[in-house]
């Protein structure tokens, strides 16, 4: 029998087809899962990664609340292009602690998951009140109600809690101190800063909006932006990579 007669069989009998369709959907489906029942983790551990400060988080929600991600991505691909523009292409590891994932499906704007100590908190603050004044011909909405809106900061433990629920390694001292830890990022004066820095290594404190007083939605953003991209070392971690 020809290969063409046997391709008929297919073809002229629809039972077949249907059966030969999920033979094929069950043996992929089977190469594709059968690995996660005997793997710790899909995702390789890297050093520096560490869970969302408070503040950090705070600026996170804000940014998923005002639709950032809808003109930013944060996901680099290894692509030559993007590497030269963006830096390192993105780890699994780096956004393993997101909830959900920021990774986009279109660039409006430019990518974010490098972009933390690329520019000054006072560039980040002309930003995002105006966009313009930095960017001419941006089409970046302004953001000037974030600076004039101080950061609830009552439901902050409930959050680090509900984020623990899910799988982010949050201790019980950060939970408890989580309100106290917001503050004192934003205060570089603040008693309890180093308490903090031991909780979250490689943490910027300071005053992120330039104002003063207690922390605003502009702190929290800018926080969270001036972290993206800085928790790994690529020197460190290329070369582990390559010794492996």
């Amino acid at each position: 029998m020809s290969l063409w007669n046997r391709h008929k069989i297919f073809e002229k009998n629809s039972i077949v087809l249907i059966v030969g369709i999920l033979l094929v959907i069950a043996i992929g489906g089977l190469v594709e899962i059968t690995p996660l029942f005997y793997l710790k983790s899909t995702i390789e551990v890297v050093d520096g990664v560490r869970p969302y400060t408070p503040l950090e988080l705070a600026g996170r929600n804000i940014y998923v609340r005002e639709g950032c991600y809808l003109c930013h991505s944060q996901m680099i691909r290894p692509l030559r292009d993007e590497v030269e523009r963006y830096g390192h292409y993105s780890l699994a590891a780096e956004s393993m602690y997101d909830h959900p994932f920021q990774w986009g499906s279109k660039r409006t704007g430019p990518d974010l998951a490098r972009v933390g100590g690329k520019y000054s908190d006072d560039w980040h603050v002309t930003h995002l009140i105006d966009p313009r004044a930095i960017v001419p011909q941006s089409v970046m909405p302004g953001y000037p109600a974030l600076a004039r809106t101080e950061l609830d900061t009552s439901d902050i433990a409930a959050h680090l809690r509900t984020n623990r629920a899910v799988g982010v390694p949050y201790s019980d001292a950060q939970i408890a101190n989580a309100a106290a830890d917001l503050k004192a990022q934003v205060d570089p004066d603040n008693s309890g800063v180093e308490a903090f820095q031991k909780r979250y290594p490689k943490a910027l404190v300071r005053n992120f909006d330039g104002r003063g007083g207690n922390p605003t939605e502009l702190d929290a953003l800018i926080a969270y932006l001036q972290m993206l991209g800085t928790l790994v070392d690529f020197k460190l971690y290329n070369e582990k990579a390559n010794l492996r």
